[in-house]
């Protein structure tokens, strides 16, 4: 993820429309509906899978090309981690009408998000839009975005489907402790001076 804001060569943060990073985000921001779909009605568990994949490499693929480039921006430093935690959302939401996951788990990570929502006012006063994606952030949302795709295969039969149950709850258990990490250290930095933080 790439959700950093660049400085240009006054200092200031750019505010590009028309780049790659951004454009890879709009797209995976369009399959969040579509996957949603595939998982509720049609119940096509393996083009789901699929198409979480696809938003996984597009997700570091964007990040790679604005690290190559240059291509960072204030709108991508939005759409990045909005394309993430809805695909988040989405996936948790979708797993849970599925009876796949528990309700309890919706409501830890949702928790967490209206935790962070909390940061804005805070953000605003310190003339920041968002906050510099941690590596522990990462961590969390790389376990979440294959702990969730895991879960979702384990609706197949057979070993394959214990298989990805074991992989889906040990990622996303693990990302979910991360998650808070990441939440709680995001809170310790937005507290401490612009400067600082």
């Amino acid at each position: 993820m790439t959700s950093a804001i660049e400085p240009d060569k006054a200092g200031r943060a750019p505010d590009r429309i028309w780049t790659i990073p951004n454009a890879l985000s709009a797209l995976r921001l369009l399959g969040v509906p579509v996957f949603l779909w595939l998982v509720l009605v049609p119940q096509a568990d393996l083009l789901a899978f699929a198409l979480l994949i696809a938003a996984g490499v597009s997700d570091w693929l964007d990040g790679a090309i604005a690290r190559a480039t240059g291509q960072f921006s204030r709108l991508g430093a939005i759409l990045d981690p909005l394309a993430d935690r809805l695909y988040i959302a989405a996936t948790l939401v979708g797993l849970a009408l599925r009876e796949i996951v528990p309700w309890w788990l919706v409501g830890i990570l949702a928790l967490r998000e209206i935790l962070l929502l909390a940061l804005v006012p805070v953000l605003r006063r310190q003339g920041r839009v968002v906050m510099k994606v941690t590596l522990v952030g990462k961590a969390a949302t790389f376990c979440l975005l294959w702990g969730f795709p895991f879960l979702l295969l384990s609706s197949l039969p057979g070993g394959l489907g214990d298989f990805a149950r074991a992989c889906g709850w040990a990622f996303a258990l693990w990302g979910t402790v991360l998650y808070w990490w990441a939440g709680l250290d995001y809170w310790r930095a937005a507290l401490r001076s612009p400067r600082t933080a």
